[in-house]
């Protein structure tokens, strides 16, 4: 059953250009339903039906799966089994039934401006280590990009001289992102004083953040360096590797960017993800009139 998934991610690969993570997530949820199946004496997708798809969901809401894993399990299924049906690998699609509701979709949480600053000034600069850690943070604070996309980019992909990053976002789609004066000027010391003694395996080595093996930094890696900077700063409100994109988003909108500019940096192919953001700025606004106008409360 496994060489018909490898040949459907190797579809969603080539004719979809969906990001690793993305696919990453596909082969797993698709893996631990195979796993299940072998459990129930399923070894052909010929032989999977309704039931299965119905009471292998059920156990994973009785797991306590959460609404919005379970509804990215229900779009994998649904996807292989249109995927069969359509190289005829199978006669009938058995998750027709499988509803997939819409989430609705959360307010991010942001930082405000003082977080921030206390948050891009926790590394020591002057060392090695801090150097990098600080041009990752200000670089993902300055442009809005994922971690994702921080940790792929190249030398190449940076222009400091003409102020911007080239940046492959999913799907492929490529975006040019202007840089803060101070994000130049970080990533610049970085660059020059500092990468150079980060590397230890190739000198060669492409990517622009190197990590403690002397490769390529890792989402991992990224994760656990931010966490250990947001404990140190004692923010109180949840960092997590995407407040920064967040908190760039909001932090534009509020301060006048227009919504189609911000979109565009952001790589957002639908604006009401980016329109998330002005409800952040409204709900702001209002805590600040509660707060500071005198008959607020009366």
């Amino acid at each position: 059953m496994t060489s018909e998934l490898q040949s459907f991610i190797q579809f969603l690969t080539t004719e979809r250009g969906l990001s690793r993570n993305t696919l990453e997530s596909y082969e797993r949820d698709l893996l631990q339903f195979v796993t299940y199946l072998e459990m129930q004496g399923v070894t052909s997708w010929r032989d999977t039906g309704k039931v299965h798809l119905g009471s292998y969901l059920s156990q994973l809401k009785s797991l306590g799966r959460a609404s919005a894993t379970l509804s990215r399990i229900r779009v994998s299924l649904r996807s292989f089994f249109q995927y069969m049906v359509k190289e005829r690998l199978l006669d009938s699609d058995p998750s027709v039934f499988i509803e997939v509701p819409k989430l609705e979709k959360r307010i991010p949480k942001i930082l405000s401006i003082l977080e921030v600053e206390k948050l891009l000034e926790a590394p020591q600069s002057e060392q090695v280590n801090g150097a990098r850690d600080k041009a990752m943070l200000e670089l993902l604070y300055a442009t809005g990009i994922r971690v994702s996309e921080l940790v792929a980019l190249n030398m190449a992909d940076v222009n400091l001289e003409m102020g911007f990053i080239r940046c492959i976002g999913k799907a492929e789609k490529e975006r040019m992102i202007p840089l803060s004066g101070i994000a130049i000027r970080i990533v610049d010391t970085y660059i020059q004083q500092y990468r150079i003694k980060l590397l230890k395996r190739s000198v060669d080595e492409e990517a622009l953040f190197i990590g403690h093996l002397g490769t390529r930094m890792t989402r991992q890696g990224f994760w656990k360096i931010m966490k250990r900077y947001a404990s140190e700063t004692k923010i109180t409100n949840e960092i997590t590797p995407h407040t920064l994109r967040h908190s760039f988003a909001a932090h534009l909108i509020e301060n006048g960017a227009d919504l189609r500019s911000v979109q565009e940096m952001l790589g957002h192919s639908d604006i009401s993800s980016t329109q998330l953001y002005v409800q952040v700025t409204k709900i702001k606004m209002k805590d600040v009139y509660n707060r500071a106008h005198p008959r607020a409360h009366l």
